[in-house]
């Protein structure tokens, strides 16, 4: 056998992979996953901008930093209301909807 195999065979892991489920997820989720990596970059330009870490936007917010850590992530599945009160509390703007005539 070559070095490489045996390089790999001695370093396998003993769990099992989650990558075809998490791959799998993230294809089913794509579309609301996309709007909170936006509102997560969104609220990094806002921190950036506004010298802030996470801790002064979790106190802006009135949220612990644990959930600002989840929210820029970019995997919290928002309601409309959860953003209606980030908007408000930081008077900003994160979402735009298209309007048609």
């Amino acid at each position: 056998m070559s070095t490489a195999i045996d390089f790999l065979k001695k370093h396998e892991s003993v769990s099992p992979s989650h990558f075809e489920e998490n791959a799998k997820w993230r294809k089913e989720n794509r579309a609301w996953l996309e709007w909170s990596r936006n509102i997560a970059l969104s609220l990094v330009e806002y921190m950036e901008s506004n010298g802030l870490n996470r801790n002064g936007l979790a106190e802006r917010l009135e949220v612990s930093p644990q959930y600002i850590s989840k929210i820029l992530s970019g995997k919290v599945n928002f309601s409309f209301k959860s953003i209606a009160e980030i908007e408000q509390k930081l008077d900003i703007k994160l979402l735009n909807v298209v309007e048609w005539a």
